[in-house]
């Protein structure tokens, strides 16, 4: 499922992203402080949910409410606001919920799972999409994709990291098993791994994802989506969905973490 949230004041848009990433962790989630950015980021993206605020400084939620709408009539408009004053438009717009401020995961959790229209996902060119900002996630024709063992997601996370620069196996040992030395252990350990991705990837019918040679190990950045690459490119709707959090579930993302954060400061 595909949603965004916009509020112009970022504190409350940050509180917001948090406990809607609480309720849907597995759904895809971009954030807004400019109500055009996300307007723009809907001209390409099929925006099956979106939350917004009404009292926004470049353009009232009501009025993004109705140009989301004539993207895609089947959006599901969620107000988020601290005024009651404007229910009664709401209602006459048919959207799907109005949530006061301070916006509880009970209310939202509430308002998806009671949802006016279901979501239905547009088909894209790449069947992956990557998630780096945040916790780092895989989905495959839109559904989240599950590896039976961490350290293959690990794996496909620094892959993505690389963004198609060839890792070898004594790299990944170091990486994925940063407090080891590169024994015979650790590099079965590794090649099992690798094994494990492959075959997860294979069975999902996306392997092709990758590039595999002897000792060479790259992701083929040109068949999947990723939030990352976006931003790399200067896309300001991915510029404004980055809050500070890249692969957050692995210590060594940590340097990419910091040159997002200047590349950010740079584009302000």
């Amino acid at each position: 499922m595909n949603m965004i949230a916009v509020d112009d004041e970022r504190l409350a848009l940050q509180d917001l992203e948090g406990k809607i990433k609480s309720v849907a962790p597995y759904s895809a989630l971009a954030c807004f402080s400019l109500a055009a950015d996300a307007l723009e980021y809907a001209r390409s993206t099929n925006v099956d949910v979106a939350f917004l605020d009404i009292e926004m400084a470049d353009m009232t939620g009501l009025s993004l409410a109705l140009k989301l709408k004539e993207l895609n009539p089947k959006t599901n408009i969620i107000f988020v606001t601290a005024y009651s004053d404007y229910m009664g438009n709401a209602l006459s717009m048919h959207v799907s919920g109005y949530i006061l401020k301070p916006a509880t995961t009970e209310a939202i959790l509430r308002e998806l799972e009671n949802l006016r229209h279901s979501p239905v996902h547009a088909s894209s060119g790449n069947r992956v999409r990557l998630k780096c900002f945040g916790a780092f996630e895989v989905f495959v024709d839109g559904e989240p994709f599950i590896f039976n063992r961490s350290k293959s997601k690990e794996l496909l996370a620094y892959l993505a990291d690389r963004r198609g620069e060839g890792v070898s196996a004594s790299e990944i040992g170091s990486v994925l098993w940063e407090e080891k030395n590169y024994t015979r252990s650790v590099q079965k350990q590794v090649q099992t791994i690798i094994s494990l991705m492959m075959k997860a990837l294979r069975e999902a019918g996306v392997e092709d994802i990758i590039v595999k040679r002897r000792n060479y190990l790259a992701l083929d950045v040109s068949k999947v989506d990723c939030d990352y690459y976006s931003f790399l490119r200067g896309d300001t709707a991915s510029l404004n969905m980055f809050f500070g959090e890249y692969m957050s579930n692995y210590s060594w993302a940590e340097i990419t973490t910091a040159q997002l954060f200047y590349i950010q400061l740079q584009e302000q």
